[in-house]
């Protein structure tokens, strides 16, 4: 038997848009104002960056560590609670294409390759994060996308593989322009 279903990529749309459930790591800071006067995202990362060594927060850090494409380990310290997109973007990681759509369940260039051991004790998985993870490439049994994994302190020395190639449609869509002219 044939079932119809819609198409993983458009249930967003039929959704209602709904990018809110996309960002999975809201953790209240210590120091801030309500979470009611701050703005969702903040274009601006300076204030995560000025933290000093002593400071309550400090103690919230934790190693990570990525394998580039091209075999280099790069290492950041992340805030406990930060997805693992926020830590590449905030850290300014040289990561060719790295979350494109900026956490919005709407790509899979922030696609990460887990330890087995690690990728089991991650929190569970969506069915939004499955149907992006199902467009990209170099896909595993560990594979997770970078902008719904939280950062705890338990994955301190954490190291994940960033997969050889990305799906970016952004990219395909330039190659096409340019076939054109």
């Amino acid at each position: 038997m044939i079932t119809w279903r819609v198409p993983r990529l458009f249930r967003p749309l039929l959704n209602g848009l709904n990018i809110g459930k996309a960002q999975p790591c809201k953790v209240a800071e210590h120091s801030q104002a309500p979470a009611t006067l701050q703005p969702e995202r903040s274009f601006s990362s300076t204030h995560r960056l000025h933290d000093v060594p002593g400071d309550p927060s400090s103690a919230e850090r934790v190693t990570v560590h990525f394998i580039n494409r091209d075999g280099e380990k790069l290492t950041a310290i992340a805030k406990e609670g930060e997805s693992l997109l926020d830590v590449v973007v905030n850290q300014n990681l040289g990561i060719d294409g790295f979350g494109a759509c900026e956490g919005t369940l709407a790509c899979s260039t922030c696609h990460l390759i887990f330890e087995r051991d690690v990728f089991q004790k991650l929190d569970a998985i969506s069915d939004e994060e499955l149907d992006m993870l199902d467009l990209a490439y170099g896909l595993s049994d560990t594979s997770r996308l970078g902008c719904q994994v939280c950062v705890k302190k338990s994955m301190d020395g954490l190291t994940v593989q960033v997969p050889m190639e990305v799906s970016d449609l952004r990219r395909q869509m330039e190659v096409g322009k340019q076939s054109k002219q």
